[in-house]
C-alpha cells in the first residue's frame, strides 16, 4: 500500500497570507502582531517591502522564521526631501485648531484622493506653530529584523 503525500502550500508571488510578522530596528519594535490577532496581506500588492516579500517567497505553510535585512534594504535610506514643513493652517483644516503637537508624535495625514493615509512624525515645532515632519518610514536606512509565521496560504 502506498501513500500519498500532499505537499503543504508554500508561498508565491501573488499568495494571500496570514501571518504573524514583527519588524524591529535598532531601537526595538515598530511592528509586532504576535501579542494580537495575525495580519492578511497579498504579496505584491505593496503592504509589505519588496525586500521582506522576497524572504517570504518558498516558506511553507507553519514555517517561522526570522530575517536579518541590511541598513536600508526594507525601506530604502533615508530622504531628506521627506522632511517638510507643514503650516499651522492646514494642519488645522485637516484636524483641530487646537491641536498640540510635541517632537515624537506620529500624525496621520488623509491621502489627496482620501481613500487612505500616511502618517509623519514630528520632528519640531515653531512659534508661528508650523510643525516638520518626517515621512520616511520609521526604519528607513536602518537595519531590520523581520520575524513571521506563516500561519495559512490561500
Amino acid at each position: 500500500m502506498t501513500s500519498t503525500a500532499t505537499a503543504l502550500p508554500t508561498v508565491q508571488p501573488g499568495s494571500f497570507l496570514t501571518l504573524h510578522y514583527r519588524l524591529a530596528g535598532p531601537a526595538g519594535d515598530v511592528i509586532n502582531t504576535f501579542a494580537d490577532k495575525p495580519a492578511t496581506l497579498s504579496l505584491g500588492t505593496g503592504e509589505l517591502s519588496p525586500a521582506m516579500e522576497q524572504r517570504l517567497l518558498g516558506l511553507v505553510e507553519g514555517t517561522r522564521a526570522t530575517f536579518e535585512l541590511a541598513a536600508g534594504e526594507a525601506f530604502g535610506e533615508r530622504n531628506p526631501d521627506m522632511q517638510q514643513w507643514v503650516a499651522k493652517k492646514l494642519l488645522s483644516d485637516l484636524g483641530s485648531a487646537d491641536e498640540q503637537y510635541s517632537p515624537g508624535d506620529v500624525v496621520q495625514f488623509p491621502t489627496p484622493d482620501g481613500m487612505g493615509s500616511y502618517a509623519g512624525a514630528v520632528m519640531q515645532v515653531r512659534e508661528d506653530g508650523a510643525v516638520r515632519f518626517d515621512f520616511n518610514h520609521p526604519l528607513a536606512g536602518q537595519p531590520v529584523t523581520f520575524e513571521v509565521h506563516v500561519i495559512g496560504i490561500l
